[in-house]
C-alpha cells in the first residue's frame, strides 16, 4: 500500500444538498482544509450517482419517458462499441492523452470538479491530499440497464466496458489532482455492495466483485494516488479489506457491531498499512443529526477504537491509519443538518487529535 498518514484528518463523502457550486466548494475547503474534495450537488439530475458517470459508454440511448439506458440492439451498437475500445487502448496502451478522451468527466455534469480545481488553484495553503470520487464498479454496473431494462452487470461486454471506463475516469481524477502537488484519493462509492449476499444479488460472486474493484483501482495507484470505498450500510467487510484498497469507509456510527465482526481481517489490513475512514457523524436523520454533540461521538469513537487496539494494534497505528468522516454523503438532507455535520465532522477530528 502506499504510504499515507491519515492523522484521524477530517474528510468528506462527495455530496451536500445546495444548488451553488462555488458556494459548495468554499464550505468544504472552510470545512476541510487539509484534504478536501469536489462537491456532488445531486439536486443537479445529471450529477446523480448513474447519470454523472455515463457519457463515454457506448450504446447510450434515451427511451420516450426520458431514461437514459445502453441500447445494445440499435444499428450503431457495434460500431460504437469498438470505437470505445479502441479509444481505450489509444489511452492504456498507446499514449493517447487521457485528457483528451472520452473518459474525463463533462463538465456540464461535474461543474463541482472544475470548480473545486479552480479554487485549489487559489488556494495559498498546502493540502495533505486531494480527494475526487467515482461510483463504483458494482453500484454502476447494477444501476444501468439495457433496452430490455436488464442491469448491464449481467452482460459480460457491457460490464468490462462499464469497469475500464470508471477505472479510467478514476485514473484522470487522479492525474488531475496529482498536478496539484497533492496525494491524489479517490474513493469508490459502493452503496450496491451494501444488498451483496442478498436474494437481490444472488448471481453476483465474490470473484465478479474482486476482479471488478482491483481493475478500478489499479488505473488510480498507476497515477500514485490512494484509493478507497466507501459503503454507507453493512457488507462483507473482508472482501473489501483483503482487496487491495487502501481505505476503508464504513458507517461507524450504525454498523460497528457489523465491522468488528471481521477482527482477523481488519487486523491484517491496519498491519498492511490500509486506513480506516470511520463513519462516525450520522447523516441519515436530521432529528438525530440534531441531537448529537461532538462530545457524545468522540466517546463513541474512543469506544470503538478500544476495541480494535484489542485486536493488538498500537494507539499510535490507530490515529495514524484513521480518518474521521461522516457516515455518508449529505445532499439527501436539509442544508442546516448538512452543515452540522461537517461542523461535526471536524470538530470531532479536533477533539481525537488533541
Amino acid at each position: 500500500m502506499t504510504k499515507f498518514n491519515g492523522d484521524a484528518c477530517p474528510l468528506l463523502i462527495g455530496s451536500l444538498p445546495m444548488d451553488d457550486h462555488r458556494e459548495a466548494t468554499e464550505l468544504i475547503l472552510a470545512s476541510t482544509p487539509e484534504i478536501p474534495l469536489w462537491a456532488q450537488l445531486p439536486m443537479y439530475q445529471e450529477e446523480g450517482m448513474i447519470p454523472q458517470f455515463l457519457p463515454g459508454m457506448p450504446g447510450l440511448a434515451v427511451n420516450a419517458e426520458g431514461k437514459t439506458y445502453i441500447d445494445t440492439a440499435g444499428d450503431t451498437f457495434d460500431a460504437e462499441y469498438l470505437a470505445f475500445y479502441e479509444e481505450y487502448l489509444a489511452v492504456a496502451e498507446g499514449g493517447a492523452e487521457l485528457a483528451a478522451s472520452r473518459f474525463i468527466l463533462e463538465e456540464k455534469r461535474a461543474r463541482g470538479f472544475k470548480e473545486f480545481l479552480r479554487q485549489v488553484d487559489a488556494w495559498k495553503d498546502d493540502f495533505k491530499a486531494l480527494k475526487g470520487q467515482v461510483t463504483g464498479p458494482i453500484t454502476f454496473a447494477t444501476g444501468v440497464t439495457d433496452q430490455d431494462d436488464r442491469a448491464i452487470f449481467y452482460n459480460d461486454q457491457l460490464r468490462d466496458a462499464a469497469i475500464k471506463h470508471l477505472a479510467m475516469n478514476g485514473r484522470w481524477q487522479a492525474m488531475e489532482l496529482a498536478r496539484r502537488g497533492a496525494v491524489p484519493i479517490i474513493f469508490f462509492d459502493e452503496p450496491a455492495l451494501a444488498g451483496f449476499g442478498t436474494s437481490a444479488y444472488i448471481t453476483i460472486t465474490r470473484e465478479d466483485v474482486i476482479t471488478a474493484i482491483s481493475e478500478v483501482i489499479q488505473g488510480v495507484k498507476d497515477e500514485g494516488g490512494l484509493t478507497g470505498i466507501h459503503v454507507c450500510a453493512n457488507t462483507e467487510w473482508d472482501l473489501l479489506l483483503e482487496s487491495g484498497i487502501d481505505i476503508i469507509n464504513f458507517d461507524a456510527y450504525s454498523y460497528f457491531d457489523k465491522f468488528i465482526l471481521y477482527s482477523h481481517a481488519v487486523k491484517a489490513f491496519l498491519e498492511k498499512g490500509g486506513i480506516i475512514a470511520w463513519g462516525i457523524v450520522p447523516t441519515s436523520d436530521a432529528e438525530v443529526i440534531a441531537r448529537e454533540t461532538a462530545d457524545n461521538l468522540v466517546l463513541k469513537l474512543k469506544k470503538q477504537m478500544a476495541q480494535v487496539r484489542a485486536l493488538g494494534i498500537s494507539q499510535e497505528t490507530l490515529l495514524t491509519q484513521s480518518l474521521i468522516t461522516p457516515s455518508c454523503g449529505t445532499g439527501s438532507i436539509d442544508l442546516k443538518s448538512a452543515k452540522k455535520v461537517l461542523a461535526l465532522t471536524a470538530e470531532v477530528s479536533r477533539i481525537i487529535r488533541s
